[in-house]
């Protein structure tokens, strides 16, 4: 399947497979929620059209921050806490009109059950989400904001042809204003 926006750096074959063979197809509308935050998760899905933005709240300003985001081709869910129905981290919304092939986490936590195979999977998901929200965390720290978008632009090239300035500047932890302006510099050829 193409990928529309992001680029995976795993083998997930055998989960999609999962998920095509006993899933469901569930279509969401915008701003539908596959979870919400604080409420016990309980799915996990292979995106097939469309995309998702994980966001959580402002303590004190009720303001929505976007954490992540879930395109075609890649996984969706609050994962691992779908496994055992613990808290949802984030609210996971739909951004456009959104298709996956959907499991619960009980179903998912008894494919990783049926072999050592299948629980490498589970150590493999764990460890690659650990990599991203890392690296993630690292580039707040040692990268400009221009250069977290321009990172956030090699990960998924269409981004900005499909999602919001808003979620996006939310997303690199700028504002709106910061993001036009460093689109405009981009665009005109002006130096980091």
């Amino acid at each position: 399947m193409e990928q529309k926006f992001g680029k995976n750096s795993i083998d997930i074959e055998a989960l999609r497979e999962f998920c095509e063979r006993e899933g469901k197809e569930v279509t969401y509308r915008k701003g539908d929620q596959l979870e919400r935050e604080g409420d016990p998760a309980r799915w996990f899905g292979f995106v097939t059209e469309g995309c998702f933005k994980y966001v959580t709240y402002g303590i004190s300003d009720d303001r929505e921050h976007i954490t992540w985001f879930s395109f075609e081709g890649e996984f969706v869910g609050d994962y691992p806490n779908c496994l055992d129905g613990r808290p949802s981290q984030t609210t996971i919304k739909a951004m456009m009109p959104t298709r996956i092939i959907r499991v619960s986490g009980e179903q998912l936590m008894d494919f990783f059950r049926q072999d050592a195979e299948k629980m490498e999977l589970r150590s493999v998901i764990a460890e690659h989400l650990l990599s991203q929200a890392r690296a993630c965390y690292i580039d707040l720290h040692r990268a400009t904001a221009r250069e977290r978008y321009e990172l956030l632009l090699q990960r998924c090239p269409g981004i900005v042809e499909h999602l919001a300035l808003q979620d996006l500047a939310s997303f690199l932890c700028i504002t709106p204003q910061m993001l036009s302006k460093i689109r405009k510099n981009i665009s005109f050829g002006a130096q980091k």
